[in-house]
């Protein structure tokens, strides 16, 4: 690692604390992080910044801010990049991985669980009254999210272009999502202030760091050239050991999917469950509504259902342990392109959030993931809500009781996925 490049110096004096104080925190909090990215990058504020003063208040927003450029889930990155800032390359590997790691081994279980026995009794109960939940959680995420972004017409055409092109034609996920960042720099030039959300407009005062990083083109290509390698080698290696099926697959779908994921997992996920149910025929579209309702209430983010719908493609071609290896392997490909982009990409943080067009391609595609999300709303409530061409009445009304809640913000999502369990218990028992 090229230490002269990794910056300890900011406007405001970080205390670095020593690796095994570091790691602590970060095993700790990948135990602990659950509530979707809003709380957990609540948690990294305060205690990294409020309370241990282990980066300034400037760093870290920056930090948030490339972030949230870059594809993948942006909590994990900004713990990875909190980690580098501290102790370089081995302190944003340790801290990105500690992130998700619990989470995937307890993804790995859920999985076999449902694989296994999700047609037994009480387990089959439990998943039928959380379906109609998960509906409600994703439709809030469409009213959440929309709120938020499509606050004028270009934003609103941007989310109806994408609902309409997933939902009426075959255009694949990823060409929309670029589709969206070219539509967004062409609208910015002509109309600047049609697609201004936050996203980083304000960028901080060059520090130390973007003098540091400049000059550094051998140390991208290094990176670049190790990423690579760390892609290939290990890929290869499962495919020449157990076989191509399902592995070549899972390999092309989830690394497709990593650099894809801007806006969050929820514009992923219609990209994931269409080909996990429709293309390879991996699990049906309940199965794929169980692994959502399991990621939004494990800890880690919510991207871990690309895990669980990993275990399935394995396990559906070769049981148990082709079942943890493509789930390993599918965890492997979803987080190593994040690492990637936050190790080679963190010394340019400062110029990075100047290019305009960046923020205004973000911003497009943010506005275009509300048409994505109600796609997966659709998607998700056809399988949930609609048996053998009847609609099942009960979900519905457990959906609507489920939204009103989430929305009222009385109830949280692993208390309202929890009562969906109960009921589906009761309900059987009755």
């Amino acid at each position: 690692m090229d230490d002269s490049i990794q910056t300890k110096i900011d406007s405001d004096q970080d205390v670095h604390p020593s690796f095994a104080e570091a790691a602590a925190y970060w095993t700790k909090l990948g135990f602990m992080s659950f509530g979707g990215p809003a709380g957990q990058i609540a948690m990294m504020q305060t205690e990294c910044v409020d309370k241990r003063g282990w980066i300034s208040q400037g760093a870290f927003l920056r930090g948030l801010n490339y972030s949230m450029l870059l594809p993948g889930p942006e909590a994990q990155q900004l713990a990875a990049y909190i980690g580098w800032r501290m102790h370089g390359i081995k302190g944003a590997i340790y801290a990105g991985t500690a992130f998700f790691l619990p989470g995937t081994v307890l993804m790995i279980v859920l999985a076999w669980i449902a694989a296994a026995y999700g047609g037994d009794g009480a387990v089959a109960a439990i998943f039928a009254g959380i379906k109609p939940v998960v509906v409600a959680i994703v439709i809030g995420a469409v009213y959440r999210i929309g709120r938020k972004t499509c606050n004028g017409p270009v934003p609103i055409i941007l989310a109806a272009a994408a609902f309409s092109a997933l939902q009426f034609t075959e255009t694949p996920f990823p060409v929309v999502v670029l589709a969206a960042g070219v539509a967004g720099i062409v609208i910015a030039k002509f109309l600047p202030h049609a697609l201004t959300m936050g996203h980083g407009e304000h960028a901080a005062p060059e520090s130390h760091e973007a003098h540091a990083a400049k000059g550094s083109l051998k140390r991208f290509v290094r990176v670049t050239v190790i990423f690579l390698i760390a892609l290939i080698g290990p890929s290869a290696l499962v495919i020449a050991l157990f076989g191509a099926e399902p592995f070549v697959d899972v390999l092309k779908l989830f690394t497709t999917a990593a650099f894809v994921t801007f806006g969050g997992a929820y514009a992923v996920l219609p990209f994931v469950a269409d080909a996990g149910v429709n293309t390879y025929g991996w699990l049906s579209g309940g199965d794929m509504l169980n692994g959502l309702a399991l990621a939004e209430t494990t800890p880690g983010p919510l991207i871990l259902v690309t895990t669980y719908v990993g275990f399935f493609a394995g396990w559906n071609n070769g049981g148990l342990f082709a079942g943890v290896l493509a789930a390993l392997l599918t965890t492997y490909v979803t987080f190593l392109p994040s690492f990637y982009l936050i190790i080679a990409g963190a010394p340019y943080v400062e110029s990075i959030q100047r290019f305009a067009w960046a923020r205004n391609a973000l911003s497009a595609i943010t506005a275009a993931v509300v048409g994505v999300i109600l796609s997966l709303a659709i998607f998700l409530g056809s399988a949930a809500l609609i048996h053998d061409g009847e609609v099942q009445w009960i979900g519905i009304a457990v959906a609507v009781v489920s939204l009103a809640l989430l929305v009222s913000g009385r109830v949280g999502i692993p208390m309202l996925v929890a009562l969906g369990a109960a009921f589906g218990l009761v309900t059987a028992f009755i």
